[in-house]
C-alpha cells in the first residue's frame, strides 16, 4: 500500500492490525523478559523475525506504526538540533558526604527537625551515567529529557526510545513471579528467610498492583557497562575514530546524537530511582514507589536495600566499596533517601539540593595531573615500554606517581606529550593509565616523546617486531631482561623460591652474582653474605629455598622458562600434552597447534625457545645442578608426545 495510507483506513486490514498489534505487545513483553527480568522466554532469532516481519508491516501500513511500537528502537531520521523542555519539578542535584562523619551529620540533622528517632533510609549505588526523565501521558512514553541544568533539559525522545530497558508503554503486572513483580533483583519474592539478599521487603501475589497513571514522570540513569565500553572503543580504534575516555562519557555522547539510529547502535540501558510529577499514583515510602515502578515494566537496581537504619547504611556502603570492582557497570558512591514520603516533603529541599537525600562518594578513581617525565623499562622479553612519570596524586585511597603508556603507538593516537595535563585512571589494583590528554591546558611548553632506537640499560640497538606495536632489545645478555627473567623464574608460579625478591635480584644481577636464573643454583654463602643488608639467617633461608625447589613440575618449569605468549594456562595445556620435557623440546609447531588452546602465536614461540641453542645450554646446566622435572600421571615414555 502507497504511504498516504493513515488512521483513515484502519479497518481495511483487520488481519494485519491484528498481526500488527500481536507483534507489538509481545515484542514488547519479551523485550522486558530479556532486559529487565534477564528470563527470556524465546531465542534471539524469533525475536528478530518477528522484529523484521513488524517492520515490514509498519513500512507498509505507516498508520499501524504507533508510538509505542517496539521498532521505535531502531531510531528515526537524524535531527537538526535538540529542542529543550522545561522540567515539571527541577532535577536537583545532591549534597556530597566523603566520610562516616559526614553521613552522622546528615542523620542527625533529620532526627532534630523531624524530632524522631524513627528513621529508616532506603540506599541504592550511584550509578556513574546520565540523568534523564522520562514522562509518560495515559501510560505511553511522550517526552525524554536530559537533566540540563535541572530546571531545562534536552530533548531526546527519539533517542531514549531505542533503548531496550526504557518501557515505550507502561505494564501493569498482575501476579509476583512469573509476570515479573518479583524482588528488587525481580521485586516481590521473597527469599527463603522471608526477605531477599539485597531488599528488605515483603510482597504477595495479592499485593495491590497500580493501574497506569495519567501522568508518571520517571527518572533515572543511563549507562554501558564496562565490557560493552571496551567493546565499544575497540571497535571505534579499528575505525580510526577517538576513543571514550570512560563509560560515562560514553553513554552521554550516544544519548546525545541528532541522529538517533546512531543511538540505537549503542549499548545503553537504564536504572530508574525516582519520580517527578505524578498524577493517579499513590504511594507512602520510597521503596514502595520502586515496587511500583518494577511493576509498571521499570529496571531497578539489583543492589538496592529499603528500610534500613543509618548503621545499616554505613554498613552497606563498606559492602559495596569492596565489590565495586566486580560490578558489571562502574558506581562512584551510594546515594541515601529517606524512605517515608511524609517526612521528605516536612524536611522539603534546598536551592539546588533536597535536605532528605545525600551521596556518600567513594574515594576518586580517577584524577588529573602532570607528566613530569617519561622514561623506558625494559621487560623479561626484552620489550621496551614507556611510563609515564607523573606528579604525585591520591586517587582511591593511593599515591600515584607512574602510569604505563604501553607502546609509541599509543602515544601517538592519544598525542600524550612530556608536561601534558593527563587524566589518570585506577581501578581496584588495575595499573594506573593516562586516559586522554587535557589539550585545553597546554602551554606550549610540551614536548615530544619518541622512542629511543637504542636500549636504554645496554645500549644494543632495539628492533621493531612485524606486526606488532612492540619495540625490543634485541640483546640477550641485556642486564634489564636478566633481572625481569629471574624475577618471573623465581616467582610463586614458576620454582616459587621463597625470599628471593624484586629487591634481592636486582641486587645480585647488579653485584655480578648471577647472570641467568641457572646461576641461582650457584649461590654461595660467602657471595651472599656480601650483598647488603643480608645476614646469616637471610642467607640460609635464600640457599634452602634455592635447593628446596629443585624439583619441579614440568608446567611449572614451561612457565618459569619466561617463553613469550606462554603463561600458566598454555604452560599447564603443553604438559597435559606431552610426556616430558624431551618430548617438549622435539616438538615440531603442528604438535603444538594441535593442541586445543594453542594458538599459532604460542606454538611458534615454544618451538623457537626451544630451537636456540643457548636455551637447551641453558636447561642443561639447570638438570646439571640438580633441578628435576616432573609430570605427574604420565607413563615414562621419553622424546614422544601422548
Amino acid at each position: 500500500m502507497a504511504n498516504d495510507n493513515s488512521a483513515e483506513h484502519a479497518g481495511e486490514n483487520k488481519e494485519v492490525e491484528k498481526e500488527a498489534e500481536y507483534l507489538q505487545r509481545e515484542l514488547t513483553r519479551h523485550s522486558y523478559r530479556y532486559h529487565v527480568l534477564d528470563d527470556p522466554e524465546i531465542s534471539d532469532g524469533e525475536y528478530d523475525r518477528m522484529m523484521a516481519r513488524l517492520l515490514i508491516i509498519e513500512e507498509k501500513y505507516p498508520y499501524l506504526s504507533t508510538p509505542d511500537s517496539p521498532t521505535k528502537r531502531v531510531g528515526g531520521p537524524p535531527l537538526e538540533s535538540f529542542a529543550s523542555a522545561r522540567h515539571s519539578i527541577p532535577m536537583l542535584s545532591l549534597d556530597n558526604a566523603f566520610s562516616d562523619s559526614d553521613i552522622l551529620y546528615f542523620h542527625n540533622r533529620i532526627v532534630k527537625s523531624l524530632n524522631t528517632d524513627e528513621i529508616f533510609y532506603t540506599v541504592e549505588p550511584k550509578l556513574d551515567g546520565l540523568a534523564i526523565e522520562l514522562r509518560y501521558e495515559q501510560g505511553i512514553l511522550a517526552l525524554a529529557t536530559t537533566r540540563g541544568d535541572g530546571t531545562t533539559g534536552e530533548v531526546i525522545t527519539e533517542n531514549a526510545r531505542t533503548i531496550s530497558t526504557i518501557p515505550l508503554r507502561l505494564l501493569n503486572l498482575k501476579q509476583c513471579g512469573t509476570t515479573g513483580a518479583q524482588s528488587m533483583t525481580g521485586i516481590c519474592k521473597p527469599d527463603s528467610a522471608g526477605e531477599n539478599n539485597y531488599v528488605k521487603g515483603n510482597c504477595s501475589e495479592e499485593a495491590e498492583i497500580p493501574e497506569i497513571p495519567e501522568l508518571l514522570e520517571v527518572r533515572g540513569e543511563v549507562i554501558i557497562n564496562r565490557m560493552d565500553f571496551e567493546n565499544l572503543n575497540r571497535a571505534r580504534l579499528q575505525k580510526g575514530l577517538a576513543l571514550f575516555a570512560n563509560p560515562r562519557n560514553a553513554a552521554a555522547g550516544s544519548l546525545r546524537q541528532l541522529d538517533s539510529k546512531v543511538t540505537a547502535s549503542r549499548p545503553l540501558e537504564i536504572f530508574v530511582y525516582g519520580v517527578g510529577k505524578v498524577e493517579g499514583l499513590e504511594f507512602k515510602t520510597h521503596s514502595e514507589l520502586l515496587h511500583i515502578l518494577k511493576r509498571l515494566g521499570f529496571r531497578i537496581n539489583p543492589l538496592i536495600e529499603e528500610k534500613i537504619s543509618i548503621k545499616e547504611a554505613l554498613s552497606s556502603f563498606r559492602k559495596l566499596e569492596k565489590i565495586r570492582d566486580t560490578l558489571p557497570y562502574e558506581i562512584d558512591g551510594m546515594v541515601i533517601k529517606l524512605d517515608s514520603i511524609e517526612y521528605q516533603e516536612i524536611l522539603g529541599v534546598k536551592r539546588r539540593s533536597p535536605r532528605w537525600a545525600i551521596a556518600y562518594k567513594f574515594p576518586a578513581v580517577e584524577e588529573t595531573t602532570k607528566i613530569n617525565d617519561i622514561i623506558v623499562q625494559v621487560g623479561r622479553t626484552g620489550t621496551l615500554t614507556p611510563v609515564a612519570l607523573l606528579e604525585p596524586v591520591n586517587i582511591g585511597g593511593a599515591i600515584v606517581s607512574r602510569a604505563t603508556l604501553h607502546n609509541e603507538d599509543e602515544i601517538k593516537r592519544k598525542d600524550i606529550r612530556i608536561n601534558d595535563t593527563v587524566l589518570v585512571i585506577r581501578s581496584g589494583d588495575v595499573i594506573p593509565k593516562i586516559v586522554k590528554v587535557i589539550k585545553s591546558k597546554r602551554t606550549g611548553d610540551e614536548k615530544k616523546f619518541s622512542m629511543p632506537d637504542r636500549c636504554p640499560v645496554c645500549k644494543s640497538y632495539v628492533k621493531r617486531i612485524k606486526g606488532e606495536a612492540a619495540v625490543k632489545c634485541i640483546n640477550a645478555s641485556c642486564p634489564a631482561q636478566a633481572k625481569q627473567r629471574i624475577k618471573h623464574f623465581v616467582s610463586k608460579a614458576g620454582f616459587d623460591m621463597d625470599g628471593l625478591g624484586a629487591k634481592f635480584v636486582d641486587q645480585a644481577v647488579e653485584k655480578g652474582l648471577i647472570y641467568s636464573f641457572a646461576d641461582l643454583f650457584t649461590l654461595e654463602k660467602e657471595n651472599l653474605l656480601s650483598m647488603e643488608r643480608m645476614g646469616e639467617k637471610s642467607v640460609e633461608n635464600i640457599l634452602y629455598a634455592v635447593q628446596s625447589s629443585k624439583t619441579i613440575s614440568l608446567k611449572r618449569f614451561l612457565f618459569a622458562l619466561g617463553i613469550h605468549h606462554t603463561g600458566e594456562n598454555a604452560a599447564a595445556l603443553i604438559a597435559d600434552k606431552f610426556v616430558d620435557l624431551n618430548a617438549v623440546i622435539q616438538a615440531e609447531p603442528e604438535d603444538f597447534e594441535s593442541i586445543e588452546g594453542i594458538g599459532p602465536k604460542t606454538a611458534a614461540s615454544v618451538h623457537d625457545f626451544f630451537s636456540n641453542s643457548d636455551n637447551i645450554t641453558l636447561i642443561d646446566r639447570l638438570i646439571n645442578y640438580g633441578v628435576v622435572i616432573e609430570n605427574p600421571g604420565k607413563m615414562e615414555n621419553p622424546g614422544t608426545p601422548d
